[in-house]
């Protein structure tokens, strides 16, 4: 808004009438005696200008309170100024533009009209003047600081300074400095509002004293700042500005402020000697860097990793064996080997105060609680957890981070999630380490090899931080469905821990204790508890799910707990007594069929075992034989090593054909065919051998293969049995799959006698040392 004029003559305008049109001003108060071109937008208030100027009337000009477009009585402030239009300048259907000149003061005693435009009930508020030598000194005074103020670079129109001289009234005086002091709407509104000359005047002289001070401060500081700086420099002028001012004030540079509670934070850290010296360093470099440079932020965030890393917090382990043991064994069931080795650390660690920490990996199947045992042990040593997925990481920095060199540099995530945690010890869960991935950016598994090495992790460094940090505090715990893709060297850094699949009763046993309570509390069955009977479990063990873990078991819980939520909220009969018969009402059809026991006995068929990432289960090797010339033709998705086991069995069986009681010529007039079902499923390994052998003697004598007895191992030309792995997973298909007895290679014997009693004893083992040794067993003899 530009004030273009004031007059002081007083104007006879004539009488104002009981109510005028109000118009809205957002941004500045109008004084009387001021005269101004007033921008208005809305057809309500272009008629009532329009209407004041045909019909000679007055308007109100009143400051609203707030910052609205379509303003109601209560946004308008209560005091205005009533005013006349000089002339319109330009008019529209929507807007105008006129030339305004306040006239008296108002107060607004009643809202008439709000459409088109607001109108208003008003009063005349009159000032009364009494002379007196404190109101001259006054007057004097205010002329003086406004004349000064001008001096000092005060925006003032040319006519104004050479007008106040001739100004004698102390209410216009006060009025015609209110209008050029920077003041907000609100502080102006009081000045109109306030009645009293002399205290307005009084109020007036307070304001413009403060602006000629502010202002005499400013050109000390630009006088003082423009000697210091060369032309270089003035890129830095309105900081410099900013640093005079906060001297002139007594403030501190917020800068060295930031820079003082860093340095101060450095020495709280408790560093290593060789660690504070870089950070010191650091803060030196900061110290004389701009606030605006790119480089700054780096610098920065680089000293508040430095400074957040725990490199002496720890926290206390809970060393109380049998509290442990406790724990461990309220959250999981069975798992012996692994409470025994995270006991036996206690041990040792309450004998020897400073121990490395172990590098575990839990290798088994999924589902078995290879994760949620990692949360167990943390909560058992009173240690804070953490986990990091490295599933399809294929990056090298995510290990060791990126040097600092890159835009966007950070720590890798093992000292990232050690920052996090706030101590220097905690469990540190490395889950699905056999699936990193690798590319041309590097090979995240050989990044950790520093990192599982008691070794060498005393001093891992990360190339972010690009200083030593002792990892040797931390209890690294790997996760692996399969050793196989895991890198060698890394294998042989870690204490391998085989978690294998559960049998039935562990299932069982598990429901009861940890699956059904978390189930009735997760979907609101607390009210209205619900009794699984054994039967319906091993129902829904046997005939719903088929694997070496939980997880299956647990959703199908879930789906029986949601039915009787759902019977529950329907207000029907609801079922409190999970029976075998019900199982099928709420699940459906059976998912899984038992194909040993179902099936009979036949030539050419037999059943074998293999262990895959999932847990054990059991494969069947059919033989048939055809007219042709000695051509093995291999079906199912056999890979090279399942291959070549079967031209093993094949050149086994024909060298020893004679003493099999088989015609040593069958080769030259026959094609074998060897498949095993599941074709979309790729298998391999040497394990299906000693099945595939005994497919083809049952074919070539004509004996039936017992369908109930299954076999495993690998098999040599001379007819050695060689022992395989995953024995107690492959023990637990069979169980699963209904075979009464399993064949093993006499040297799986001590890993047989691993498995538990409860389990052996639903099983019968035969241990062969030579393929004849299993013949008898796997065949049935001609009647």
């Amino acid at each position: 808004m530009k004030k273009t004029n004031f007059s002081f003559h007083k104007r006879n305008h004539g009488t104002l009438p009981e109510s005028i049109a109000i118009v809205p001003l957002k941004d500045d108060v109008i004084f009387p005696h001021l005269i101004l071109p007033l921008s208005l937008a809305g057809e309500g208030l272009v008629k009532a200008v329009n209407d004041a100027v045909s019909k000679n009337e007055f308007i109100g000009i009143v400051a609203l309170k707030y910052d609205v477009d379509l303003p109601k009585p209560e946004d308008f402030y209560e005091f205005g100024t009533a005013a006349k239009v000089v002339r319109v300048l330009e008019s529209t259907s929507d807007s105008v533009k006129a030339l305004i000149e306040g006239v008296v003061r108002i107060k607004v005693t009643d809202y008439v009209q709000t459409e088109p435009y607001c109108k208003a009930r008003i009063e005349e508020v009159r000032e009364f003047t009494e002379k007196s030598e404190t109101i001259d000194v006054l007057v004097q005074s205010v002329i003086t600081l406004f004349k000064l103020s001008a001096m000092l670079g005060k925006a003032l129109p040319k006519d104004v300074i050479s007008m106040i001289d001739t100004i004698n009234n102390p209410s216009i005086l006060a009025d015609l400095v209110a209008i050029y002091l920077e003041l907000p709407v609100h502080e102006k509104q009081k000045l109109l509002e306030m009645l009293d000359p002399q205290k307005r005047l009084r109020v007036v002289f307070h304001y413009l004293n403060k602006e000629v001070q502010l202002k005499e401060v400013r050109g000390k500081i630009d006088e003082e700042v423009a000697k210091e700086m060369s032309k270089t420099q003035r890129e830095y002028f309105l900081r410099e500005q900013l640093r005079a001012i906060q001297k002139e004030l007594g403030q501190e540079d917020p800068r060295m402020e930031e820079i003082n509670k860093l340095e101060e934070k450095i020495k709280e850290a408790k560093m290593p000697k060789e660690v504070e010296d870089v950070a010191i360093k650091e803060l030196e470099r900061l110290r004389d860097i701009n606030p605006a440079s790119a480089e700054y932020p780096v610098s920065r965030t680089y000293l508040d990793y430095l400074i957040n890393i725990p490199w002496t917090k720890k926290t206390i382990d809970n060393l109380e064996i049998s509290q442990a043991a406790r724990i461990l064994d309220e959250d999981h069931y069975g798992l012996e080997k692994v409470k025994a080795r995270i006991l036996e650390f206690l041990a040792v660690h309450k004998l020897k105060e400073k121990l490395k920490g172990p590098i575990l990996c839990f290798c088994g199947p999924p589902g078995t609680g290879k994760t949620s045992l990692g949360k167990s042990i943390a909560r058992t040593l009173g240690r804070k957890f953490i986990r990091i997925s490295l599933g399809g990481i294929r990056d090298e920095a995510e290990i060791r981070g990126h040097r600092r060199t890159y835009v966007g540099a950070l720590p890798g995530r093992i000292m990232q999630e050690i920052c996090r945690a706030g101590a220097c010890n905690p469990v540190f869960m490395l889950d699905e380490i056999d699936k990193i991935g690798t590319d041309f950016r590097g090979d995240p598994a050989s990044a950790l090899l520093e990192v599982l090495d008691p070794e060498q992790n005393v001093s891992f460094v990360d190339h972010y931080l690009d200083v030593a940090f002792d990892l040797s505090h931390v209890l690294f715990i790997t996760t692996a469905n399969i050793l196989d893709p895991v890198h060698t060297a890394l294998r042989d850094r870690m204490e391998v821990i085989y978690l294998p699949g559960y049998s039935e009763d562990e299932k069982l046993k598990i429901a009861h204790q940890f699956l059904i309570p978390k189930q009735i509390i997760e979907n609101g069955l607390e009210q209205h508890p619900i009794i699984f009977q054994d039967q319906s479990l091993y129902k829904i063990i046997r005939e719903y799910t088929r694997e070496a873990g939980l997880r299956n078991l647990e959703r199908e819980i879930a789906s029986v707990c949601r039915k009787v939520a759902k019977e529950i909220v329907a207000g029907g009969q609801v079922t409190k007594e999970i029976q075998s018969e019900t199982i099928e009402k709420f699940l459906g059809p059976r998912k899984f069929f038992y194909q040993v026991t179902d099936e009979e006995d036949r030539i050419g068929v037999v059943t074998g075992l293999a262990w895959t990432e999932t847990g054990g289960d059991i494969i069947f090797v059919e033989s048939s034989r055809m007219k042709g010339e000695k051509e093995l033709t291999l079906t199912g998705q056999l890979g090279d090593v399942m291959q070549e086991s079967a031209i093993a069995a094949l050149s086994y069986v024909r060298s020893n054909a004679k003493r099999l009681g088989i015609d040593e010529t069958f080769y030259d007039t026959s094609e074998i065919h060897i498949h095993v079902p599941s074709g979309a499923i790729p298998k391999d390994g040497p394990s299906a051998g000693i099945a595939m052998c005994m497919a083809l003697v049952s074919l070539l004598t004509g004996r039936q293969a017992r369908r109930e007895v299954a076999l495993t191992g690998e098999i040599t030309l001379t007819g050695n049995v060689l022992p395989i792995g995953g024995v107690k997973e492959k023990v637990l298909a069979a169980i699963r799959a209904g075979v009464k007895t399993i064949v093993l290679p006499l040297k799986n014997r001590e890993d047989y006698e691993e498995v538990d009693k409860e389990i052996r004893d639903k099983i019968q083992c035969v241990y062969i040392q030579k393929v004849d040794d299993a013949i008898d067993t796997v065949l049935i003899q001609k009647q």
